[in-house]
């Protein structure tokens, strides 16, 4: 399998260096070629998404420019791949429904991997897995509104107060409040950006009890008020010409 990150142009050949031509060129130059055999022919499955927002962009920055990676019998990749091609195969009801979640399954799975294999894995990654602080960051990420206190996040993760805001600095760089104020202003940007929600809406789900506490901490982070600042990025020419989040 392998995963390309950011668009790139790329290109499969059956050999480094290979002379590489589009698709509709190739067709031309083979037209009058007999029918080859299919008999230990090799398939290509081929899926992208697109993936808006701070959320997905920071994922993606974590990941290499090109991923690959071997499943082999006993990997779950391997299973979801087979999977994906037995489902390719024929035309059954509720089978674009099943091809999404495949891929969503196969894109969590690859991206799993090459983190688990890489020593310079995200740090929230490295903190997820640990199990003294994996149980509180996926409750913060879980339910960014809760008005989570240090003492409580402890709770969850089995430690003291002092123990666990120590080795959450050491392994995430910053204090537990400072990263969920981040996580909460990721959240908020990218509802922002989408445009569906109210203000009133966003600050809620992001764990302001008003519009007022919400509005004033986002203007702390970003030094404009939050229906200022998605004005701002719906007038800037990235914002206007960028797909939306979608998946083919």
């Amino acid at each position: 399998m392998a995963l390309v990150r950011g668009g790139s142009d790329h290109f499969i050949a059956h050999k480094p260096n290979a002379a590489c031509l589009p698709h509709e060129q190739f067709q031309a130059r083979h037209a009058a070629d007999g029918r080859a055999s299919t008999d230990g022919a090799n398939v290509f499955l081929c899926g992208a998404y697109v993936l808006s927002g701070d959320i997905g962009r920071g994922l993606l920055e974590a990941l290499p420019s090109v991923l690959t990676l071997s499943a082999a019998a006993n990997d779950p990749l391997h299973d979801v791949i087979g999977l994906l091609s037995s489902e390719l195969a024929a035309s059954a009801p509720g089978q674009q429904t099943v091809l999404d979640r495949l891929l969503d399954v196969l894109l969590v799975l690859a991206i799993r991997a090459c983190f688990q294999r890489s020593e310079h894995a995200p740090r929230w990654y490295q903190a997820s897995v640990d199990p003294r602080l994996g149980r509180a960051l996926s409750a913060m990420h879980d339910d960014a509104a809760r008005p989570w206190t240090v003492p409580e996040l402890a709770a969850i993760s089995g430690l003291s107060r002092a123990a666990f805001a120590r080795l959450f600095q050491v392994a995430l760089g910053q204090a537990p409040m400072q990263y969920l104020t981040e996580w909460r202003m990721s959240l908020a940007r990218d509802h922002l950006r989408a445009g569906e929600l109210t203000l009133a809406h966003i600050g809620a789900r992001t764990g302001y009890a008003s519009p007022y506490a919400f509005a004033a901490a986002f203007r702390r982070h970003h030094g404009l008020p939050p229906g200022q600042w998605r004005q701002r990025e719906m007038a800037s020419p990235a914002q206007a010409t960028s797909p939306p989040p979608a998946r083919t």
